[in-house]
């Protein structure tokens, strides 16, 4: 399905926050990594989530849900093989599992989405796992994957220079095994916040790990066990970052709840670089207010610490009056689609002023709007759906957005949302 985004005079309501995907993953895996019943209250419910919960399931654990909460037995330490696991288009499902799948003796990851999870490597974690013993038969570090385990602790060297993830998945892995583990990381680690935010899980579920300050190295006690408890999900800045960038490029009067202002999600950041952008925007009692006036300032901003962020950022930053630079982006390159490349091109074909760089994106701001008057390609990434959107928001003609269902992989009520708060949007059917 496509969807048309027409010129809105004004965004007015209030919602909910959708729950957080990365601390309802990682809830859920540690619940599954528990010998015991766990809870996981206010669970998000997107592709990304519902991958998790289908996959653990499969590898053995036992799951009792409702839209509220969703109880899981777990598996431990001993996940079931698997001729075929599906993970869908998820990429932190996908190497979180392949390193628990080490834990078993032979689990098959099929590739099911060849022109976008497909295409991304995984390399890194692939030659981690093969330190600690495990036998792995990839496509060039790429899908279809089969990881044969056991594996052992010791010291093991993970590159942090792609994506923060292959750390986070040997993190969930290595409190399991026998050996105490010493992880060494390589490289410039990007999304160091979202590293922050799995340590904060493993605490919660009873594993201690010792970290470096500057999470270059990490010590991780051998012979742990998760402990069975009830996780309380947050409510999700990432896809929030959307909301709140639309209501800040148009006249508005927008509430969203349930965001905590101490929030470990990098994310967060949103709020104080829209204030930066001299957005009217209030932030106490976990609920933030926007009331836009569609003028904005530019800004500077080193988006490592927010990637999720970003590109609604870029997006309210192309109505800006003035030069705006997101530098230390790099990583966007290795998502969904290349978020810098591919996105930009998207934003020029609305009628945007961009620049790239190897690791900066440039916005010359337009305050007078864009042409818009194009069909533009989401490249099924769920970021770039959203931002295309609040870009659609200040177009002069419609702008249609391809294959915006995609936008489900994390926040399948997006344009639900957007409708309610006032956005001009519909849904088409895909013309072939």
């Amino acid at each position: 399905m496509d969807v048309i985004v027409r010129r809105t005079d004004k965004l007015e309501g209030t919602i909910e926050a959708l729950s957080s995907k990365n601390y309802t993953t990682r809830y859920l895996l540690a619940a599954a990594l528990a010998d015991g019943t766990s809870t996981v209250r206010f669970p998000a419910h997107s592709e990304d989530s519902d991958a998790m919960r289908r996959c653990i399931a499969e590898l053995g654990a036992e799951l009792d849900e409702n839209e509220e909460r969703i109880v899981i037995k777990g598996f431990g330490r001993r996940p079931k093989p698997q001729a075929e696991l599906n993970v869908g288009n998820a990429g932190a499902v996908l190497r979180f599992l392949l390193a628990v799948s080490a834990l078993s003796e032979d689990v098959h990851f099929v590739n099911t989405y060849p022109d976008s999870l497909g295409k991304r490597p995984h390399d890194d974690l692939i030659d981690a796992l093969t330190q600690m013993g495990a036998r792995i038969d990839h496509n060039g570090g790429r899908l279809p994957i089969t990881v044969k385990g056991p594996v052992k602790g010791g010291r093991v060297t993970v590159s942090g220079e792609v994506s923060s993830q292959y750390l986070s998945a040997l993190l969930f892995l290595t409190p399991l095994l026998g050996e105490d583990s010493e992880i060494v990381v390589t490289g410039d680690l990007k999304s160091k916040v979202v590293v922050g935010q799995t340590l904060e899980v493993l605490e919660q579920a009873g594993i201690s790990v010792q970290a470096e300050p500057d999470y270059s190295r990490f010590r991780v006690p051998g012979g742990q066990a998760y402990r069975a408890g009830e996780y309380i999900v947050q409510g999700d800045y990432p896809g929030s970052a959307a909301i709140l960038s639309a209501a800040s490029v148009v006249p508005s009067d927008v509430t969203v709840r349930r965001l905590p202002e101490l929030s470990r999600q990098g994310e967060r950041a949103v709020v104080d670089v829209l204030r930066m952008m001299e957005a009217p925007l209030t932030h106490e009692n976990d609920i933030v207010t926007v009331r836009g006036t569609g003028a904005l300032k530019p800004v500077e901003f080193d988006g490592d610490a927010a990637t999720d962020a970003v590109l609604a950022m870029v997006a309210a930053a192309v109505f800006a009056e003035g030069t705006s630079r997101f530098y230390n982006v790099e990583n966007l390159r290795y998502k969904e689609c290349d978020r810098i490349t591919d996105y930009l091109n998207e934003l020029r074909k609305a009628g945007a002023d961009v620049e790239e760089k190897q690791a900066e994106i440039i916005v010359y701001g337009r305050p007078q709007g864009v042409a818009g008057g194009v069909t533009i390609d989401s490249h099924y990434d769920h970021r770039v759906i959203m931002a295309l959107t609040i870009v659609g928001l200040r177009a002069d003609a419609p702008i249609t957005i391809k294959d915006a269902h995609h936008v489900a992989k994390s926040y399948p009520g997006f344009f639900d949302d957007m409708t309610a708060l006032g956005a001009n949007v519909e849904w088409v059917k895909n013309e072939q």
